[in-house]
């Protein structure tokens, strides 16, 4: 099987198109390496909230990377969009001070995180693993036809 040329503008910056799962994920895998390396180095210097804020610098990548999977399953942008727009919430709470001691959470974090962990799950289980459409659907070609 030939390789598909990976375009990591197009991977992390345009919200249409289809990609497959191999690109789905290297582009997750990637950006999630350097996403936990600047959440190390954030707990270091400032703690929680500067590491939500350092969740909030990598939403466009990693929504745009959904995105493009979300399209190859059939689904709109608004699928994975419901989880960032959620974990977006909790970051901002987490920098207002809201979400308590990472020890003891507060109850406001934990309604807000545990519903959204659990759905973060079943998107990346069926991004990952479930083939997208054959063929065309309304989000453009199958990005395995060629390949």
């Amino acid at each position: 099987m030939k390789d598909l040329h990976l375009d990591w503008k197009y991977l992390l910056a345009d919200f249409h198109g289809r990609i497959p799962r191999r690109h789905f994920w290297i582009a997750f895998g990637a950006v999630l390496v350097i996403e936990i390396l600047c959440h190390l180095i954030a707990d270091r210097m400032q703690g929680e909230r500067l590491s939500a804020i350092v969740d909030l610098l990598f939403l466009y990548p990693e929504w745009a990377i959904a995105t493009k999977r979300a399209h190859d399953r059939n689904m709109s942008m608004w699928v994975p969009g419901i989880f960032f727009v959620g974990g977006t919430f909790v970051d901002f709470i987490t920098i207002l001070g809201f979400a308590g001691p990472r020890d003891s959470p507060s109850t406001l974090l934990l309604v807000l995180a545990t519903p959204l962990i659990i759905f973060g799950l079943a998107l990346l289980i069926d991004f990952g693993f479930r083939r997208g459409t054959a063929g065309p659907n309304r989000y453009g070609p199958d990005p395995l036809a060629n390949a």
